[in-house]
């Protein structure tokens, strides 16, 4: 194997740096990334390559086996970056051939027998002993429960398991989040953080569906009623959501709005004891069987006021089963209810991403009391800022997600290379075969390394941004990883009957929610990107 050179990396990325630098800097000269989306949608992916860079440099200190994952992966990223470069050098504000310093460093590191080199070498993962203990866990967990049930949910587009829920409720899976004076398991700091990152990607390598996502519900609701409910909610709300006796859902989106939320349609009148809610959500996940859904709608009317006319809401609902329901609420139910309120959902049927549900949710003066307006008189026309700080850790935990699903289609790939024969020789042994496997181990180590990253950032308060990156990044790899591992199987991997199928049509959501690839590169990274140089 080449000896690995963290030196030469750490030049290679400083000179791919340079060049997100001067393309951010030409970009805020002819107008910002919504004049130029096509190089700010570009420029957004490079910079985030650029910062999951720095996580592998950090990591390839550890030991040699580390330091070559880490060249590689600077060599990757910077031959990914060349492309996106050539013809468009003016645009990028760059002269041709800026990366020409860089060429022997990629020409090393970016070697196919390197990249065969490292098929079988992973690489550890360097947690700590504690969150070893979490990751051991939680694996064991979604070994023995989630992944025996994990394909009948997929293929039969099942709904999950109670026993599932149940079980995660024990090992503490909808706490981790909740603050531990609120019976959760949440001391803040890194432990928390860090800790839902490592939970997330074991309970995703199972299944995406019915594993990681599934204790995002609680946590993603929680973080709402933290950033603005009011003591007695919080009370009321915070230790049910962590033992699941009540399960979140989350009804935001709506036909016309997804990432756009200040265009909410949905609306909340007063009325005595509390409001009416009419309108229509969808992509509501796991709209049936939850107890409670965290509602966005619009209290001002003018919409003008645009995020400021914006309340959220704890809205009560029956458990429902299977892929519709239909709800009508009795006089003096739910804290007073006039009576005559209806709640329907219908369900959106998805090639991948199964066992929760998302559906269509229409509203029809559905009653919600006073005291479920989160935060009280003080939070109505606050519920934009209170949802945006409840997915806060949306982004990180998507990366973690995404780095699950990768693990769990490399190991398919891998196992599947090995036992799968051709012309007389597992196709293991091809040059091919091993290249690809190698930058599948390359890309989900920094994938993992990066995340872990910003989970520290994000503890102490930072790395807004950062989460954006790495949420940008990892998805769209998550992509490459997952196709692959389906060509590695032939046209087996096209059969339902091979898990990476599903791998790789789960791995297909990951740059849709929790922010629209493009929406989030336009909108937020190349921004905010544009915004530090002007």
């Amino acid at each position: 194997m080449t000896a690995p050179d963290l030196t030469a990396a750490a030049a290679a990325l400083d000179a791919a740096h340079d060049v997100v630098e001067a393309a951010t800097r030409r970009l805020a000269q002819t107008g910002g990334p919504e004049a130029n989306q096509v190089i700010a949608y570009d420029l957004a992916h490079a910079a985030a390559a650029v910062e999951s860079g720095r996580a592998m440099l950090e990591y390839g200190a550890k030991g040699e086996l580390e330091a070559t994952l880490a060249c590689a992966y600077v060599a990757d990223a910077i031959g990914e970056l060349v492309p996106k470069l050539f013809g468009r050098e003016a645009e990028w504000g760059v002269e041709p051939g800026v990366l020409d310093g860089t060429r022997q460093f990629v020409a090393t590191f970016r070697a196919p027998e390197l990249l065969a080199s490292l098929a079988d070498t992973p690489g550890p993962r360097h947690l700590d002993a504690d969150f070893e203990m979490v990751q051991d866990t939680f694996r064991r967990f979604a070994e023995n429960e989630i992944a025996p049930v994990a394909e009948h949910i997929h293929r039969e587009n099942a709904d999950i398991p109670e026993d599932l829920i149940q079980g995660l409720a024990e090992l503490g899976g909808f706490g981790l989040s909740v603050p531990v004076e609120y019976d959760g398991f949440s001391e803040g700091g890194e432990s928390e953080y860090l800790g839902m990152v490592v939970a997330t990607e074991e309970l995703s390598r199972a299944s995406l569906g019915a594993g990681g996502s599934l204790i995002t519900r609680p946590e993603i609701l929680t973080r709402g009623l933290l950033a603005g409910g009011t003591e007695e909610q919080k009370q009321t709300w915070l230790p049910k959501l962590a033992s699941a006796e009540v399960m979140a859902a989350v009804a935001v989106t709506e036909p016309d709005y997804g990432s756009d939320v200040a265009g909410v349609k949905v609306t909340a009148t007063p009325t005595e004891g509390g409001w009416l809610i009419n309108g229509v959500k969808t992509w509501c996940t796991f709209g049936a069987r939850a107890d409670v859904l965290m509602l966005l709608a619009r209290t001002n009317p003018d919409k003008s006021v645009t995020h400021r006319g914006l309340t959220l809401f704890v809205v009560p609902k029956p458990r429902g089963e299977g892929h519709g329901f239909a709800f009508t609420q009795e006089a003096g139910a739910d804290g007073g209810a006039p009576g005559g309120g209806k709640m329907e959902g219908r369900a959106i049927d998805t090639i991948g991403y199964r066992g929760m549900h998302s559906y269509e949710v229409a509203f029809d003066d559905w009653f919600v009391a006073a005291e479920n307006q989160v935060g009280g008189e003080e939070g109505v026309g606050r519920g934009f800022y209170y949802q945006m700080a409840a997915f806060e850790n949306g982004r990180l935990q998507t990366a973690a997600r995404a780095v699950g699903v990768m693990q769990a289609a490399y190991e398919e790939a891998r196992q599947y290379a090995l036992d799968r024969v051709v012309f007389g020789k597992p196709i293991h042994d091809y040059q091919l075969t091993k290249a690809k496997l190698g930058r599948m181990a390359v890309l989900i180590q920094a994938a993992r390394q990066a995340a872990y990253r910003v989970a520290t950032l994000v503890a102490k308060g930072e790395g807004q941004l950062e989460a954006s990156m790495v949420k940008a990044y990892v998805c769209k790899a998550a992509e490459w990883v997952t196709r692959e591992a389906m060509q590695i199987h032939g046209g087996m991997g096209y059969a339902e009957e091979f898990k990476v199928s599903r791998y790789y049509v789960d791995a297909r959501v990951l740059s849709i929610f929790e922010g629209a690839d493009e929406t989030l590169c336009l909108r937020l990274i190349a921004r905010r990107l544009v915004e530090s140089v002007e």
